[in-house]
């Protein structure tokens, strides 16, 4: 795989490792606490002569050991050595929208979540603009079964009657939305959660009358969202669109948030999945792709290396492109804090499409 934007590949790759390892180990401030109170507490140590201290490592020599799993903490020298490396990115997207899109085993797994959470609001805290768009397809399905309710699926989209878009509506509006921004706030963000409903955010029409209210998205109207991120808000988006008549639709979350990113004029469209990205060989995470840009991208949909549930990802990823967004992301939400290092690090953590 080609290096990522520019030089510096083989050193920011093991930067990677500590940025991670980083912001592990900034989110112990108990732990922190309670050692500085056992050193206050701890008896004046015997005078003995003090030798010259050695000269500390580099981060990336931090790195290297955090990629050989050494789970020895880093001290105040170690995390700052981190962060400065991470500089140039911090600068480069500060003020800048980033539309990440979230879902897969990020959402129902508790750890995995958590994780997410908190790099979220640390990109915001750094001065990044997020906006998570979410859908919530395990929910929703749980839910349903509650209330007795067959879940129905046509070439891989559900099937959603009036029914069961009470249902979508309720559960991804009042439950899992509230329950996001909940959990931002706590993490010391500031999140606004709301739908496409809300602001005109998100209008739309059925797309096919046999999926029942499943919507295509046919305008955005970021003025909301504009005025959320420019006052330091993370909101947060459930992918309920309506219609001219107000009718409730239930929209991918993929396309709403490439929707929503190229009007917004985003940076960054992220995808959080379950897979590494593209890769030759879906297989093989040692095959994933690190860049395409969207000509290399229909060259591999046309050579069947991109099929199935990777085709649609890609195409939302290529037209977010082509109306505007810098550049387009693929990563595996299920890796460590791959979020910020897609976002500060020359590596990144999956598959990057540009124009």
């Amino acid at each position: 795989p080609r290096p990522r934007r520019g030089s510096g590949h083989s050193n920011r790759r093991v930067t990677a490792r500590a940025m991670a390892s980083v912001v592990a180990s900034l989110s112990v401030p108990a732990r922190v606490r309670a050692g500085r109170a056992a050193v206050r507490a701890a008896p004046p140590a015997k005078t003995a002569a003090v030798k010259p201290a050695p000269r500390r490592a580099p981060a990336r020599d931090i790195a290297v050991r955090a990629a050989a799993g050494d789970s020895c903490e880093l001290d105040n020298f170690q995390r700052v050595s981190v962060l400065a490396e991470a500089l140039p990115y911090l600068q480069r997207f500060a003020g800048q929208t980033v539309v990440v899109k979230y879902g897969g085993a990020a959402m129902t797994d508790e750890s995995l979540k958590d994780r997410v959470i908190k790099d979220l609001v640390l990109l915001s805290t750094v001065g990044i603009r997020p906006i998570l768009v979410h859908g919530g397809g395990p929910e929703i399905n749980g839910w349903l079964k509650k209330v007795g309710i067959e879940p129905k699926f046509l070439n891989g989209l559900r099937v959603t009657d009036a029914a069961t878009m009470e249902i979508v509506e309720m559960v991804l509006v009042g439950k899992v939305n509230k329950s996001l921004v909940s959990l931002i706030n706590c993490a010391g963000g500031r999140a606004v959660g709301m739908c496409g409903k809300d602001g005109n955010t998100l209008r739309g029409k059925i797309k096919n009358p046999e999926l029942g209210f499943v919507g295509d998205v046919t305008s955005v109207d970021t003025a909301v969202l504009s005025q959320l991120v420019s006052s330091g808000h993370i909101p947060v988006v459930a992918t309920v669109a309506m219609d001219e008549s107000g009718q409730a639709l239930n929209v991918n979350a993929d396309t709403a948030a490439g929707e929503i990113a190229a009007s917004i004029g985003a940076a960054k469209l992220i995808l959080m999945t379950d897979v590494p990205g593209v890769c030759t060989d879906k297989d093989d995470p040692g095959t994933l792709i690190r860049e395409l840009t969207i000509n290399e991208s229909r060259d591999l949909v046309g050579d069947g290396v991109i099929a199935g549930g990777m085709i649609p990802k890609v195409e939302c990823c290529v037209k977010s492109i082509a109306q505007g967004v810098k550049s387009a992301h693929i990563i595996d939400g299920r890796a460590p804090h791959s979020l910020l290092l897609e976002i500060l690090t020359d590596e990144g953590a999956g598959t990057m499409i540009t124009g």
